[in-house]
């Protein structure tokens, strides 16, 4: 059974191969099935991707109203979609948030380029104090 944390690096794979290519039903199924991300996994992950492409303006003016130098357009795709899981998260789970921001630091790390777990801490932690 896939964990939390997998999950959610499904959900920030998931966001980025949609600004690639729109991704159909089918990819997403085989995709979650190649991950072993099953069963209850799989309607959380599913309920995850579908909230952040459902509120996704809404995720944006947020976060461009606590980027200093940028516009979320402007920054990686990575990043883009570890802050826009973190957003949704906060404003519509009941997951505690610093629990969604280590979350997203982490998958920062693994994911993202040098700067990118500084960068969205820092957004995160700030986007925390309005929500």
């Amino acid at each position: 059974m896939a964990t939390r944390h997998q999950v959610r690096q499904a959900v920030v794979s998931l966001l980025y191969a949609r600004e690639m290519s729109e991704p159909n039903s089918e990819f997403t199924d085989e995709f979650l099935e190649e991950k072993k991300i099953r069963n209850e996994q799989k309607n959380f992950t599913l309920e995850l991707f579908g909230g952040v492409l459902d509120n996704c303006a809404g995720i944006d003016e947020i976060l461009n109203s606590h980027l200093k130098e940028w516009k979320i357009d402007q920054i990686g795709s990575v990043e883009r979609a570890i802050l826009r899981l973190g957003v949704y998260e906060m404003k519509f789970t009941d997951t505690d948030k610093a629990v969604i921001i280590n979350e997203a630091i982490e998958l920062a790390k693994e994911l993202g380029g040098d700067s990118a777990p500084k960068f969205v801490n820092g957004v995160l932690d700030a986007v925390k104090g309005d929500i």
